[in-house]
């Protein structure tokens, strides 16, 4: 196995009681060469307090309040690993979705990052294989996935949705592309704080009704803008495949 390090970024916002279980899950893969960096955006629960067991075997960091984008770019500022991955703090890893995903880069050298299906609580949302062109039309791919350093551009602090999206979408304007697996390799938690901040990989429309419907459609816009797709939208369908 390789003996690149792999850095693991977790932002967290008043996550103490989401916290525990996610780190349990990082520091339980069977991938070890790791670097695990928390970044505590402003909490004000007791999360010092929750994060003791684990204080020696983390790197932590606070700022401020400024939102998932910043704590992410913060974190990457900080990190050393040759390949990132930004877990939420409701995620909970399966003891192998780091090896797979380093494996999947490995032997796909020309992908900037490799991406696998999830839980959110009981529904699967199983992703699609990598393609551009659906990249377009919908957001398909989690934040947590396994990033070249050299590939990632940041975050665009600007924005408070679909900062997936954006991501993905710039990094494919820089010639870079995804490698997907077709395997549940995690779990996010229904009702996380941190993924309130990023909803756009849960979103299929016939969860939403009325003005959350029109904020949709309206994130949509501003991305589509940013980076000039003009293309036929076919978002009602929903951003994943969902099981």
């Amino acid at each position: 196995m390789s003996n690149k390090v792999i850095s693991v970024i977790i932002p967290v916002y008043n996550s103490a009681k989401t916290i525990g279980e996610c780190l349990s899950s990082v520091l339980a893969q069977d991938y070890q060469n790791l670097e695990v960096l928390l970044v505590n955006d402003g909490s004000t629960d007791n999360l010092d307090e929750v994060i003791k067991p684990w204080q020696d075997k983390i790197k932590l960091f606070s700022q401020e309040n400024k939102g998932a984008p910043s704590a992410r770019n913060f974190g990457f500022r900080e990190s050393k690993g040759e390949y990132v991955i930004f877990c939420d703090a409701d995620i909970i890893m399966k003891p192998n979705f780091l090896s797979k995903m380093h494996d999947a880069l490995v032997e796909n050298p020309d992908a900037a990052y490799a991406y696998s299906s999830f839980k959110f609580g009981w529904k699967k949302f199983k992703s699609f294989p990598y393609s551009e062109e659906r990249l377009k039309e919908m957001p398909f791919i989690h934040t947590t996935s396994l990033i070249r350093r050299e590939w990632f551009p940041g975050f665009d602090e600007k924005f408070k949705k679909f900062q997936d999206w954006d991501l993905w979408l710039t990094i494919a304007e820089k010639g870079g592309s995804g490698i997907g697996l077709d395997e549940f390799l995690f779990t996010v938690k229904s009702g996380g704080t941190m993924s309130n901040w990023l909803p756009s990989f849960v979103y299929d429309l016939s969860f939403f009704h009325g003005l959350k419907v029109e904020k949709y459609r309206e994130w949509e816009k501003i991305i589509k803008s940013k980076h000039k797709i003009t293309a036929h939208s076919e978002l009602d369908g929903g951003s994943l495949e969902i099981k």
